[in-house]
């Protein structure tokens, strides 16, 4: 189990924005929503984190701190997953090690989905392909930048519950981006909200107890 911690991040180098010094600690297990105005600078925190921007402070999983470690070797421990996924080559199955059934049946999809064409899927179909394809790597921290912006309802809820399973099971932390108030209260233990120049954190003392999936903890 390891807690998610950032000491005096800075990002006023990158946006004038983000001149304040961040203090947090995500424990393991537990999920952080990030709420703020469009434009703020959600995101750029979230990429800060992940060593995709240069920052000031510190940033720790445990007792690893990022710039200890080579920066791709730090984002395969600390993963983002954008709201707009990203894919190199011409067909799905070349972005994959191997095929995990269960985890694809769950999105819905069989094998034949190894042999689809990137440049064919929907923005739905890419985005639960990019989940499955970051949780096959096993990441000991996530970074979810409105993670399900581009699913339905039904796919909506289907990547809540699988994110919230995975955290349980290798006991996690994550933080999460979403303009949903509804959807923060019910995925977050607690939630910054960010504003030019601040942040305030609260406890979401309304996040609902649902019944868990089997195998995944209560």
């Amino acid at each position: 189990m390891t807690d998610l911690t950032v000491k005096n991040l800075n990002l006023a180098a990158i946006t004038p924005k983000l001149n304040q010094n961040f203090n947090f600690t995500v424990p393991a297990g537990q999920c952080m929503g990030l709420s703020g105005p469009s434009g703020i600078g959600k995101s750029v925190l979230l990429k800060a984190i992940a060593d995709m921007l240069p920052h000031q402070g510190e940033i720790y999983l445990g007792e690893l701190e990022s710039r200890s470690i080579p920066a791709p070797k730090w984002r395969k421990k600390v993963a983002l997953l954008p709201a707009e996924s990203q894919w190199w080559y011409d067909r799905v199955g070349e972005h994959f090690s191997k095929f995990d059934e269960a985890l694809f049946a769950y999105f819905g999809f069989d094998k034949t989905v190894m042999n689809w064409q990137i440049a064919h899927l929907s923005s739905g179909e890419k985005q639960r392909l990019a989940c499955i394809r970051i949780l096959m790597n096993q990441p000991r921290a996530l970074l979810l930048d409105e993670p399900t912006a581009n699913l339905d309802k039904e796919n909506r809820s289907l990547l809540e519950r699988l994110i919230s399973q995975y955290q349980c099971e290798h006991r996690i932390p994550a933080l999460w981006i979403s303009h949903d108030q509804e959807q923060l209260q019910r995925v977050s233990d607690q939630i910054l909200v960010l504003n030019e120049g601040d942040y305030t954190i609260h406890k979401n003392s309304d996040k609902p107890h649902r019944k868990p999936l089997q195998g995944e903890c209560a």
